[in-house]
């Protein structure tokens, strides 16, 4: 993945202490954002999932272009209320504290994702001591949508036995229980159905239009007018081959169509790494090249610790390399003598490792690498402390306004 101008300028204009740095691209996140929505039809409401990357300069930078944010967490919550103050919030994920559910009360989180009957029954508890305070409620269903679209997932979260969302009975359990006293500050609006994570456009529609198709028969058997559904997140993101990117064209036309069948419904998308994964780059520096066994390896600054996601998805990072002439040392400059190189990290084990056997040629010690993709599930999915090495920098780029760190 090519890095922009601004980005390989600002790379090459760092000393090498001050490298390893994520360099986020702002402007770019804001072009993509606003090609995300001007995809999607009207009624579709765009929420950004804050766990794929919460730093606030893109929480600020994506502000324009979503309606709101979903957190999973007491504390992405208030993080999150303080980046973007005023910003509409949705509250999701299992295991909610009864102290994070009453402080997101507190800080007026307005929708709610609910996992299980017991987070309702603590939801309604938390807003028994603030009367007069109503919230809406979504049911977390996790729904067995058959055989075909979750196939190609490459997480998934429901459709089988899994300590996510609720079981279709259980969910209508809980409708009944808010029919009674718990819907007085309790009002349920409709279900939500993250199912899976790395689905292209055709197998996302087709999960939405399964998910809806069962939310119409769910508030037909109890009587509920259906308002929302969201369908979550989990649009793919191709690592090998960047610039394959999800079609949201495409799937702004079928959610367009589906929508059209159902007059009155809103539908409502939280992708998370498919709106940041491409505005970051983790900028490094070759320290040493090496031969072993007839293999090159060019171990860089930082490694895994700052850039997990190679290592818990598989892959390899996409990278560019940009090379120094200088030469500063009065010893041999090392270089990459195969054509290929595993690029490796300072970390004490062998699955440090950011790309394996890649085509290399002509990479040398000293020489600066850009990996790509690295603007979602990176540094806040690291093991920052293992071996206590420095942190990174952290660079958000915005033209003409240089950069803030």
């Amino acid at each position: 993945m090519t890095a922009t101008p601004l980005v390989r300028r600002h790379a090459a204009a760092l000393a090498p202490d001050e490298l390893p740095a994520y360099l986020y691209d702002l402007p770019l996140l804001r072009a993509h954002a606003a090609a995300v929505r001007a995809a999607l039809p009207g009624r579709v409401e765009l929420y950004y999932a804050a766990k794929a990357n919460p730093e606030p300069a893109l929480l600020a930078a994506l502000r324009g272009a979503v309606d709101g944010y979903e957190v999973s967490s007491g504390g992405e919550s208030a993080h999150v209320a303080a980046a973007v103050p005023g910003a509409a919030l949705a509250f999701g994920g299992p295991g909610k504290t009864p102290a994070e559910i009453a402080e997101a009360v507190r800080l007026g989180v307005h929708r709610w994702h609910v996992e299980s009957e017991q987070e309702l029954y603590r939801l309604a508890d938390a807003l028994a001591r603030t009367p007069g305070a109503v919230v809406d409620v979504l049911l977390r269903v996790n729904l067995p949508v058959g055989a075909g679209p979750l196939d190609s997932a490459a997480l998934a979260m429901g459709g089988r036995p899994t300590p996510f969302g609720l079981d279709p009975e259980r969910a209508d359990a809980c409708a009944a229980l808010l029919a009674g006293p718990l819907g007085r500050q309790l009002r349920l609006r409709g279900t939500h159905a993250h199912l899976a994570s790395g689905l292209r456009a055709p197998a996302q529609l087709e999960v939405a239009e399964r998910v809806v198709d069962w939310s119409v028969r769910f508030a037909r058997r109890h009587r509920l007018p259906l308002e929302e559904v969201n369908v979550g997140g989990g649009m793919a993101v191709d690592y090998a081959d960047p610039a394959d990117r999800f079609d949201w064209t495409a799937f702004g036309t079928g959610l367009e169509r589906l929508l059209g069948r159902h007059p009155g419904l809103t539908l409502r998308i939280e992708p998370g790494r498919a709106l940041t994964a491409y505005c970051g780059w983790y900028a490094t520096e070759v320290l040493d090249v090496k031969h072993s066994h007839g293999e090159d390896f060019a171990v860089v600054r930082g490694g895994t610790h700052h850039l997990r996601t190679p290592a818990t998805r598989g892959h390899d990072q996409p990278f560019e390399v940009l090379p120094v002439a200088g030469w500063k040392h009065p010893w041999p400059r090392p270089a990459v003598t195969t054509g290929r190189a595993t690029l490796a990290g300072q970390l004490c084990t062998p699955k440090d490792v950011l790309a394996s056997r890649a085509p290399a040629a002509g990479l040398r010690g000293g020489d600066r690498v850009l990996f790509g993709m690295a603007g979602a599930y990176a540094w806040n999915i690291s093991h920052h402390e293992f071996l206590m090495h420095p942190r990174p920098g952290f660079h958000f780029l915005d033209g003409t306004a240089g950069a803030t760190g």
